[in-house]
């Protein structure tokens, strides 16, 4: 297909009756193939006959495929449809966000299925957007190569970035580096002109969300917050990703003008100001340990090296009953939950997924928050939404990514 200015995420959130129905026919397949059509019926509440419609569609597309027959207790024995995973493939790039521990690229190509069928990690260059967005095509020619990929058989690439992003200039702006703008028009322009496939920009933190709703939640669960630690939030609406009018929906920190000091709270803590993809955790025991003399086991923990410190040996030494460490989870948990709170009361989720890194601190990092929530969110949105962790890890932003793909790929059949 030509490659148009409609390739974008925020547009194909706004689905057609027919794109719905094809979206929640194919994704049904993908979860539970092979599968009857009168179960895909009864599943997606469509008559039987516009299900056979569809998926006989979908056969003469190659995108689906007649996969042996049913069991019966009489009568004919139904037939088995699903998907054709070698329809083709989506790429998905995360291209990092830069914190205190660095950033790396990570790529994933995965077939129709979901399934990862090549992947790759690189640290990202601490150099020019220029040469960032260099990486990322050699990324791409490196995940097509890895298995022999033809990229005829390439449905699109999805990447997935940090920053303020507008999407109808093609810029991202980096909030955390006084409003430095980087243009990402080329970056669609040459996947375009080196590969002829079509590309979707998006927040990482959307991707994330997205990942997360089409690999690991129930395919009914369609209220969704992702909280990408505190660089963003993904939202999900009714099934669809929410952008917003110029794809930057989901930042939940306040430009800060006059650089936070007229903002501040009690411990050090402040109200919706820019804490990091680390929460602050690392700069804060440092403080503490190097200049306050905190006793604490978090040197020992990083091999003293403590300007190599990270959230992993700030959880560790939680998790062995550090008192310090304890107590900075705490108060980050709960300077992230008053932002989750917000999000509660004005989108009412089902469920919110706390990603990012700090989740693997399990109960010690999530009560604190949940306590948090429940304190400052009206009693009825509390009561509903669940606090979860997320299960995607480090892949989230790039399986998201690949995801879009596959979604773009099943609602245009």
């Amino acid at each position: 297909m030509p490659i148009t200015k409609r390739n974008r995420v925020l547009e194909d959130s706004l689905l057609s009756d027919h794109e719905k129905k094809n979206f929640s026919i194919l994704e049904y397949i993908r979860r539970n193939g092979p599968i009857t059509r009168a179960d895909i019926s009864k599943v997606t509440d469509l008559n039987i006959v516009t299900v056979s419609n569809y998926i006989n569609t979908y056969i003469i597309e190659k995108l689906v495929i007649e996969s042996g027959m049913e069991a019966s207790s009489g009568g004919r024995k139904p037939t088995l449809v699903k998907l054709n995973e070698e329809y083709g493939y989506a790429i998905g790039l995360d291209l990092g966000h830069m914190g205190s521990e660095g950033a790396v690229m990570t790529g994933v190509v995965i077939d129709l299925s979901g399934k990862v069928i090549s992947k790759t990690n690189k640290l990202r260059a601490k150099d020019s957007m220029d040469r960032i967005i260099e990486q990322s095509l050699d990324m791409i020619e490196e995940l097509m190569s890895k298995k022999g990929i033809a990229k005829e058989k390439v449905k699109g690439v999805g990447i997935g970035i940090g920053g303020v992003i507008d999407e109808n200039l093609g810029t991202v702006r980096d909030s955390t580096k006084n409003g430095i703008r980087t243009s990402y028009v080329s970056i669609k322009g040459m996947i375009e002109e080196r590969f002829g496939i079509p590309s979707f920009l998006g927040n990482d933190a959307t991707f994330a969300a997205f990942g997360e709703k089409m690999h690991v939640l129930p395919m009914d669960i369609e209220d969704v917050i992702y909280m990408y630690s505190d660089v963003g939030s993904g939202i999900i609406i009714k099934g669809g990703l929410y952008c917003g009018a110029s794809g930057s929906a989901g930042e939940i920190r306040i430009n800060d003008p006059r650089n936070g000091d007229y903002l501040k709270m009690s411990k050090n803590l402040s109200l919706l100001l820019p804490m990091g993809l680390d929460l602050g955790l690392i700069s804060r025991a440092q403080k503490l340990i190097k200049e306050e003399g905190v006793e604490s086991t978090i040197p020992q923990i990083c091999g003293n090296k403590m300007d190599k410190m990270t959230v992993d040996n700030i959880i560790n030494a939680a998790k062995s009953g550090d008192t310090l460490a304890i107590e900075l989870l705490e108060d980050a948990a709960v300077n992230l939950g008053v932002r989750v709170a917000y999000l509660v009361n004005l989108f009412n989720p089902e469920i919110v997924i706390i990603g990012g890194g700090t989740e693997k601190a399990g109960s010690l990092f999530l009560e604190p928050l949940r306590r948090t929530v429940r304190k400052w969110a009206f009693e009825e949105p509390a009561n509903i939404v669940k606090i979860i962790p997320a299960q995607l890890g480090k892949d989230a932003v790039a399986l998201g990514a690949a995801s879009v793909v596959i979604r773009h790929v099943f609602i245009r059949v």
